[in-house]
């Protein structure tokens, strides 16, 4: 990653230029960075799907927003700016009361959940959902839309320290350790309760876990992969070639006698579907949920420490780069 200087010109008529606060990390940046993530731009890109600041210049077309509006928005790649000049259907008011480092940390992450969670998982009242990375913000938002829905949530974690802080700060009905006696732990948390959702992004062993903990009619919805992430600047191929390699198979010919499904999607895609998006927003909005909660707040200047951060596993929910302006 290199900080370079641009000359950043009037937004067209169905733009708005915004002054930028806040930028929302994901792990997606960081796929992307290192070469994993299929939806990134060929050559060099500006990184970042999401933001929050302050429009400062009105295209002619526009008639919705004006100077001075504080706005949430999403973008496809190019969010790790000081300004940027969006369409204006892809920014939408930051609530009232909210802080430009929720607004950074809500979007991605709320209409993952909620996406996933609704549209796919056919979410219901009274439902049994596996949420893994549930410190994470994707983790903690989709609890949230549970609860909303009366499910019976099951939270999963890498590193015990993530144990305390959820059971202290979000209202999960169990949460548990990701180690070797995941699969036993998973069966005591379950009960008798049969498990119908699993929101899935690690991958290898542990998705083949979940797989078979799943009962029948259960619905896995897979968003990501972190078991494929690198804890250094640069991928390990080999590991991830063997990783790779081992990945879990599951036979669609099996698919019919087991009554499970398997579902994945990417978020690039909903960014196509402008109408769709707002839909869910509006949706995901007379929820009511809380601002997220925010874990990590860097300077635009320490970017690389938050990204080694990210990658490392260590955060805790949303983290987010604060930008400085002149």
């Amino acid at each position: 990653m290199q900080l370079q200087a641009e000359t950043l010109g009037p937004p067209k008529a169905d733009e708005v230029c915004v002054q930028v606060r806040t930028i929302g990390l994901n792990f997606a940046d960081i796929f992307a960075m290192q070469g994993l993530y299929s939806a990134t731009p060929a050559g060099s890109f500006i990184p970042g799907l999401e933001y929050a600041g302050e429009i400062i210049a009105v295209g002619g077309a526009v008639e919705e927003w004006k100077v001075g509006d504080k706005v949430m928005g999403v973008t496809r790649f190019g969010g790790y700016v000081s300004h940027l000049n969006s369409h204006h259907r892809y920014v939408i008011p930051l609530p009232e009361g909210w802080s430009f480092e929720e607004g950074a940390g809500f979007l991605v992450q709320g209409l993952t959940a909620y996406y996933a969670l609704t549209a796919l998982g056919n979410l219901q009242r009274g439902m049994t959902v596996l949420i893994h990375s549930a410190a994470g913000g994707v983790g903690i938002l989709a609890n949230r839309i549970c609860q909303k829905f009366g499910a019976y949530t099951i939270g999963t974690v890498g590193q015990a320290g993530k144990v305390d802080f959820l059971r202290q700060q979000e209202a999960y009905d169990a949460v548990i350790l990701r180690d070797r006696n995941f699969p036993r732990t998973l069966k005591e948390a379950l009960g008798d309760k049969p498990l119908q959702l699993i929101m899935e992004c690690i991958g290898g062993k542990v998705l083949e876990q979940g797989w078979k903990a799943m009962a029948p009619m259960g619905r896995m919805v897979v968003y990501g992969n972190a078991s494929f992430s690198s804890h250094s600047s640069r991928p390990d191929y080999p590991s991830l070639f063997w990783r790779y390699l081992k990945r879990p198979k599951i036979d669609p010919l099996r698919l019919p006698a087991e009554n499970k499904s398997l579902m994945g999607f990417n978020l690039i895609y909903l960014y196509e579907q402008t109408d769709m998006m707002h839909q869910l927003l509006q949706e995901l909005q007379d929820l009511q949920l809380q601002p997220p909660h925010i874990g990590h707040v860097y300077q635009f200047e320490d970017m690389q420490k938050a990204i080694y951060l990210f990658q490392r596993g260590k955060s805790v929910d949303k983290v987010v780069v604060q930008v400085e302006q002149a």
